[in-house]
């Protein structure tokens, strides 16, 4: 078997476990932790992480985030003079862009019942627009059942770094790692 279906079988053995159901929304955050160069073998077996939690007893709900920022962009009637010059949109997008993307989230979460996982595609490309400790923070009080974030980065404890690129973010979550981290609910 590949890195990604390894981590498809410890991603099984963590969404099997029984849920608690009287724990905050921060602890209900899985974060599946993957190095960047496996993006692309990620998504084309995207569909083992649903079957493994279809199996488990869950519902399964994919939301994929990768063109949120280019949409957003491609709807602004100044999208023009952001090229020009870049470092006008630096507040758009702490206001508007975090703000869309916050709502996006928060609907589909609350689509969800509390049985089902969220799955989050494409963090990689909120890099540089959005922090994702950010918009988990945002949207932690929404989760009922389970939010999945496929992360393209490291762990090393509770540090995250999306892209290995920026100082990471200590957070709450359940880490899925390839090492076996985070089977505990």
């Amino acid at each position: 078997m590949g890195k990604i279906e390894d981590l498809a079988a410890v991603y099984e053995r963590h969404v099997s476990a029984p849920w608690q159901r009287t724990i905050a929304g921060a602890q209900r955050v899985m974060l599946v932790v993957y190095e960047k160069e496996l993006e692309r073998s990620l998504r084309a077996r995207l569909g083992e992480f649903e079957q493994a939690t279809l199996r488990s007893g869950h519902e399964w709900q994919l939301i994929n985030c990768t063109t949120w920022f280019a949409e957003w962009m491609a709807a602004d009637e100044y999208r023009e003079s952001y090229f020009e010059e870049p470092s006008l949109l630096a507040m758009k997008l702490e206001g508007e862009f975090k703000s869309l993307a916050s709502k996006r989230l928060t609907d589909a979460l609350a689509e969800a019942n509390d049985n089902t996982v969220v799955a989050i595609l494409g963090a990689a490309s909120l890099f540089g627009f959005l922090r994702i400790s950010e918009l988990v923070r945002d949207v932690e009080q929404a989760i009922n059942g389970r939010l999945l974030i496929f992360f393209p980065g490291t762990k090393n404890d509770n540090n995250y770094r999306l892209l290995d690129a920026r100082d990471g973010w200590n957070y709450l979550a359940n880490g899925i790692t390839l090492h076996g981290e985070g089977v505990n609910q």
